[in-house]
């Protein structure tokens, strides 16, 4: 069929990457799309990538008391985070049962006498399970639309090239979503959508400065805005770092889940927040607390010195806060 319109919207989305990892084309793998149907549990995981769709999968096979071993490539696993939150997330892992090997960038998979599979690393070590879950990322759905024929540029990492609007290198095609290069969460894609919708309405609307939060969902929880404290120094901002355990906080002490911690990051010139960590229960709700007093523009102080209800895990911010003096 031929369909026309004033405009084209370009939302095909991403799908698991499948790297050329020697031997991988004979064994049968999952992705994290497949881990979500599966009608049985697996006797043991090997997972390939310690990205969040990595960990989260590693932490919810864990609970269901599957032994799982994570494989990645990186110093540590959650790449973006701090060296400090990921070894605070890899404790949680790993007492729920999860072996973690970083540093260790698969070479080889092959399928075992027992039907199982078994994982080979560039520096020779091993990892074995009765199944194998692909967490190595996503690659853009551009293949076979003839965007090229249209004017669609593409980035070099094959994302559907677009500007503050959204608007593509073609006159009324636009692109939303994974496939153009919106970070790779839900609450963003959304995001895209009303951008679009108010730009369609005749009404200003752009993705510029956008500030967008995301969550971790392992055990327990890791909540992240703004930028990491590496990244902060990276950027040349003198940085003040407010750090308290989760275990301060009231209301993890009746729940009974005092992992983890609060971890705020603030620009010492202007007392601005930058960013936050908070590894806990409910650190995805704490996030959107400080996401709002970032696009506030409150200072740390004014976030500290707010009477928040209590006993709630928000409460951690008057504590964390108040660590600064």
């Amino acid at each position: 069929r031929r369909v026309r319109g004033a405009r084209v919207l370009i939302n095909t989305g991403t799908a698991p990457a499948v790297p050329p990892i020697e031997g991988l084309a004979d064994v049968p793998h999952w992705t994290s799309e497949d881990l979500l149907a599966l009608p049985e549990l697996p006797d043991s995981l090997v997972v390939l990538g310690g990205g969040v769709i990595g960990v989260e999968m590693a932490s919810l096979m864990g609970l269901l008391g599957v032994p799982v071993t994570v494989v990645h490539a990186g110093a540590h696993i959650l790449d973006r985070e701090d060296d400090d939150v990921a070894a605070e997330v890899t404790a949680g892992l790993e007492a729920l049962g999860v072996t973690i090997l970083t540093g260790a960038r698969a070479s080889r998979v092959a399928a075992t006498d027992g039907r199982g599979v078994v994982v080979t690393t560039a520096d020779g070590r091993e990892a074995t399970g009765s199944h194998l879950l692909l967490a190595l990322g996503r690659t853009p759905v551009t293949a076979g639309l003839g965007l090229e024929a249209a004017g669609v540029e593409l980035t070099g990492r094959g994302f559907v090239r677009v500007d503050d609007h959204l608007r593509t290198t073609a006159p009324g095609v636009y692109a939303a979503g994974d496939v153009a290069g919106t970070p790779q969460f839900t609450h963003a894609s959304w995001n895209d959508f009303r951008v679009l919708r108010d730009l369609f309405a005749g009404k200003e609307a752009s993705t510029t400065g956008r500030l967008i939060p995301w969550a971790v969902f392992t055990t327990p929880e890791l909540g992240h805005v703004g930028l990491s404290e590496a990244e902060a120094r990276k950027a040349g901002y003198e940085v003040r770092v407010a750090k308290t355990p989760t275990a301060a906080v009231p209301r993890a002490k009746t729940l009974g889940r005092t992992e983890g911690f609060f971890k705020v990051i603030i620009d010492a010139r202007t007392d601005l927040i930058l960013g936050a960590a908070i590894i806990g229960a409910e650190a995805s709700e704490v996030v959107a607390s400080i996401q709002m007093a970032m696009l506030g523009g409150l200072r740390w102080q004014q976030v500290r010195d707010a009477v928040i209800t209590h006993p709630t895990m928000s409460e951690g911010l008057n504590i964390v806060l108040d660590s600064l003096g």
